[in-house]
C-alpha cells in the first residue's frame, strides 16, 4: 500500500488527536502543518515533528497529497475548495460543510478534478459501532423500527478555553455532537427520509470556565436545546435530543429498537464501549467489541481511563481506497446527507415543521476486523 503525503491546516485542540494517532496507520504520513497563525503551526510541528508551512505553501507542496482540514467549521467550505482546486484530496473536520449547497458545490468539484472527499466522524467505524452493525445485518434484533438518542451536557465552556464558536451558528450540539449520531444512524439503519423538531436556547450568555479568559462571558447566537424526530426511508422512527442546557441527566447515549428485539449502542463519539443486546423475552447479553481491532482500548483518557481511540482510521481508509481503487466509508456522499439531516433539524426547530431530505446516500460498507487490522502499521 502507498503511504500519502498528509498535510494538516488547522492547529487546534484536535490536530494533535491526528498528529498522534496518524502514526498508527500504514498508509499515512503527516509530513507538513499550517494555520493562518504561524506561531500554532510551529509549536505542533516542534512537538510532533512535520514540518510548519503557510496555509499557501501547503497547498502548493508537492509531497502533499491530501489536505487534512481541522479549520473552523465556518472555513471549511473555503479550505477545503482551495485544497481541491489545488489538486489535493481532503479529508474535513466535521461538519464538512455548514449548508448543502457548500456540499453539493465541492462535490463537484472532487468529481471534475478525479479528487477523493472524504469527512469526519469515522467514530462509526471504531469496534462497538461495527459489532452494533454485525448484528443489524445479521438480523438479530429482527428490522429497525424505533430509537433514541441522547447527547447532553452542559456545554464546553466549563473546559474549552475559547469556546465562542461552539455558540454560533454552526456550532451548537447538532452540528458539533450530531454529526457522531446522525452518521452512526445512517450507517446502522440507511438514510433519512424527513426530520421535524423544537428548538431554543435556554441561556443568553456562557462564562468561560478555564484558561486565560476565565470569567469571561460569551454571546449565544445559536440553539442549545434541540429535540427532533428522525424518519428513515426504511420507515423507521428516531427521536435525537441534543442538548447543552442539561446539568445531568440519565439517558442512554443510544437504542434501536427491532421486530426481533433491541440494541443498546453506546457513545458514537467513541470508538469503543460496551454493545448490549436484548430478544422477545428481554434476556440481554454483551457483544464484545474489543475483538475488533478499533475496539481495543489504547489510549487514557483525562479521568485516567482506557478508551480506544482510532482517529485518522477514516482517513486511512481513503487513503487504502485510493489504492485499491474502491469507494471510502467516510465519503463525501455520506457526509452531505448528514449536514442535510443537521441543517433541516436546525430550520425545523425554527420554522416548527417536518421537512423531507433532499438528499439521500448509500450504507457506507461495513469494516470488517481484518479490514481494519489492514489499515494498522
Amino acid at each position: 500500500m502507498a503511504r500519502l503525503g498528509v498535510g494538516i491546516i488547522g492547529c487546534g485542540n484536535i490536530s494533535t488527536s491526528y498528529l498522534r494517532l496518524a502514526p498508527l496507520f500504514r498508509a499515512l504520513e503527516v509530513r507538513a502543518v499550517a494555520d493562518i497563525d504561524m506561531g500554532a503551526a510551529r509549536a505542533r510541528a516542534a512537538e510532533f515533528g512535520p514540518r510548519a508551512d503557510t496555509v499557501d505553501d501547503i497547498l502548493r507542496a508537492p509531497d502533499v497529497d491530501v489536505i487534512v482540514n481541522l479549520t473552523v467549521p465556518a472555513a471549511h467550505h473555503d479550505i477545503s475548495r482551495r485544497a481541491l482546486e489545488a489538486g489535493k484530496h481532503v479529508y474535513s473536520e466535521k461538519p464538512m460543510v455548514l449548508s448543502l449547497d457548500e456540499g453539493k458545490a465541492l462535490v463537484d468539484l472532487a468529481a471534475r478534478k478525479g479528487l477523493r472527499l472524504g469527512s469526519a466522524p469515522d467514530t462509526f467505524l471504531g469496534g462497538a459501532h461495527q459489532a452494533a452493525r454485525a448484528a443489524i445485518d445479521g438480523g438479530r434484533i429482527g428490522r429497525v423500527v424505533a430509537g433514541t438518542c441522547h447527547v447532553m451536557s452542559h456545554g464546553m465552556e466549563a473546559w474549552h478555553p475559547n469556546p465562542d464558536f461552539f455558540f454560533q451558528p454552526g456550532g451548537g450540539p447538532v452540528l458539533d455532537l450530531g454529526p457522531y449520531y446522525v452518521t452512526n444512524l445512517i450507517q446502522l439503519i440507511g438514510p433519512v427520509r424527513s426530520v421535524a423538531a423544537l428548538a431554543n436556547a435556554s441561556f443568553p450568555t456562557r462564562t468561560i470556565g478555564n484558561g486565560p479568559r476565565l470569567g469571561e462571558k460569551v454571546p449565544v447566537d445559536t440553539p442549545t436545546n434541540i429535540h427532533a424526530l428522525l424518519e428513515f426511508a426504511n420507515g423507521a422512527t428516531v427521536t435525537l435530543s441534543a442538548s447543552w442546557d442539561v446539568w445531568a441527566h440519565h439517558h442512554a447515549n443510544m437504542e434501536l429498537y427491532g421486530t426481533e428485539g433491541s440494541l443498546f449502542v453506546p457513545d458514537p463519539n467513541f470508538f469503543g464501549g460496551e454493545v448490549g443486546l436484548a430478544g422477545p423475552e428481554g434476556a440481554e447479553s454483551v457483544i464484545a467489541a474489543d475483538e475488533h481491532p478499533f475496539g481495543v482500548p489504547n489510549i487514557e483518557d483525562g479521568e485516567g481511563r482506557m478508551r480506544a481511540n482510532y482517529r485518522c482510521a477514516g482517513l486511512a481508509d481513503m487513503a487504502a481506497a485510493i489504492d485499491e481503487g474502491r469507494p471510502h466509508r467516510c465519503n463525501a456522499d455520506l457526509a452531505v446527507h448528514a449536514v442535510d439531516v443537521m441543517v433541516s433539524i436546525l430550520r425545523a426547530g425554527a420554522e416548527r415543521r417536518q421537512i423531507a431530505m433532499t438528499t439521500t446516500c448509500e450504507r457506507p460498507a461495513p469494516l470488517t476486523p481484518a479490514e481494519a487490522r489492514a489499515l494498522l502499521a
